[in-house]
């Protein structure tokens, strides 16, 4: 057998070019707005809690008490939702992990961040299509789900620019 070669990328952000080191800083810029902005929308839409989650995609017509009318979404929507948010944010998430990557970041941490945000992109619209189809207990998974997601967006954020100034805050 040929030889085995194992292509690692190891601390290498710190030795970028400030071009690169700039555009990076402005990706995390305009992702993290994308990002806050989603939040935002997910707290109108779901009022942040497992109720509000159902009600969202499951509608809540039959709710005479309800102070908003939420309508059932179809499986067409529910299947754009699914679709358009996996692919745009298992891309975003990939591009992230291979940022976290350029980092000296090891260990739990490392992984954690180059995988986690994966499983909960999957989790959280899996389960969003699940819920759809009937099975009510995965409002609870979308929402841990959610919440690390986001947990590990901003962790990913701040390793990336902390790495990212670290040695230009040395040569200062």
């Amino acid at each position: 057998m040929g030889d085995i070669i194992i292509m690692t990328i190891v601390g290498s952000i710190q030795n970028f070019s400030k071009e690169i080191k700039a555009l990076i800083v402005l990706f995390l810029l305009v992702v993290s707005t994308g990002f806050i902005s989603a939040l935002q929308f997910v707290d109108l839409t779901t009022s942040g809690n497992p109720k509000g989650i159902e009600e969202n995609y499951l509608g809540n017509e039959d709710d005479l008490e309800a102070t908003e009318m939420k309508f059932a979404k179809s499986e067409k929507q529910i299947l754009n939702i699914v679709h358009t948010h996996v692919l745009a944010m298992g891309m975003l998430f990939f591009i992230l992990a291979l940022l976290v990557a350029t980092t000296p970041l090891r260990d739990f941490w490392r992984s954690f961040l180059l995988m986690e945000p994966l499983v909960s992109v999957l989790l959280t619209f899996g389960g969003i299509y699940l819920l759809f189809k009937g099975i009510l207990w995965m409002r609870y998974v979308i929402m841990v789900s959610g919440i690390l997601m986001t947990f590990s967006f901003i962790a990913s954020v701040a390793v990336i620019l902390f790495w990212l100034f670290k040695k230009s805050n040395q040569q200062s």
